[in-house]
């Protein structure tokens, strides 16, 4: 088998939350070039569908799945639809955000745990029920946790911290799972985005300019990465050249880390 054999996905299917937009989409439409099928969630069906559009164009099969995983409800039922297509070999748990810039000391209990479903209890449902479909399967699988560089460092002038606490604990349910599923030949391994221009940031460099320029300036390589950069890792973690590992935290920030 050739070096980028390893890389081919024909015959998989993946299945990816937030999937029709950003970095969501770009992981979608590499995976999809390499030969998988997709399965997309997501609350924008006009994005849904254009992303779906972009996938089928390769030759790929395409489902939209419209709902809110940040709800637990609706993360089950987008599961279940899932999965009532047929077996999935890859699953992205990409959905999540900071969307709130409330100080701890006036954050709301209910708010709170809406973004904590939002970041944290999404990872752990797509995980529990793709996961355990993958364990009954017997064939192995790839789970691919889209953390953020917040799982280690806290973002500097901005608060909404649920975003860090969230993030940092994806990292140790992604070891825990490794662990725990290393024996069905299922790895599970994390990304960690630094700063990436998706819509969410554009939006927060026009509320808070200031932050956007100071994140800039601190990154090493001297920009932001673009979505599309993320493909290339996200099929890495999704194919069988990274059949050796599982528990990983993998940083691409522009060197931001680094100081």
């Amino acid at each position: 088998m050739s070096v980028f054999d390893r890389f081919r996905l024909t015959g998989k299917r993946l299945f990816i939350t937030g999937g029709s937009r950003g970095l969501g989409r770009e992981m979608a439409l590499a995976i999809a070039e390499a030969g998988a099928d997709v399965a997309l969630v997501g609350r924008d069906v006009p994005s849904l569908e254009k992303t779906a559009s972009d996938i089928r164009a390769f030759g790929r099969q395409a489902w939209t799945v419209p709902g809110d995983v940040g709800v637990p409800e609706q993360c089950e039922s987008a599961c279940k639809s899932a999965l009532a297509l047929g077996p999935i070999d890859i699953l992205i748990n990409n959905v999540g955000g900071r969307r709130e810039n409330i100080p701890t000391e006036d954050m709301p209990l209910e708010k709170w745990r809406a973004l904590m479903d939002l970041n944290l209890t999404s990872c752990f449902l797509c995980t529990k029920l793709i996961g355990k479909s993958m364990i009954e399967r017997g064939q192995g699988g790839r789970i691919i946790n889209i953390a953020s560089i917040n799982s280690f460092v806290a973002g500097r002038g901005i608060a909404g911290r649920h975003y860090e606490t969230a993030k940092g604990a994806m990292i140790q349910f992604t070891r825990a799972t490794a662990a725990d599923w290393a024996p069905h030949k299922i790895t599970v391994n994390a990304i960690l985005p630094g700063g990436f221009m998706t819509e969410p940031n554009q939006r927060w460099s026009k509320l808070h300019p200031e932050v956007i320029a100071t994140f800039r300036a601190q990154i090493p390589l001297g920009d932001f990465g673009q979505p599309e950069d993320l493909g290339p890792l996200a099929l890495y973690l999704a194919s069988d050249a990274s059949r050796y590992m599982t528990g990983a935290a993998l940083v691409i920030d522009g060197g931001y880390t680094l100081w």
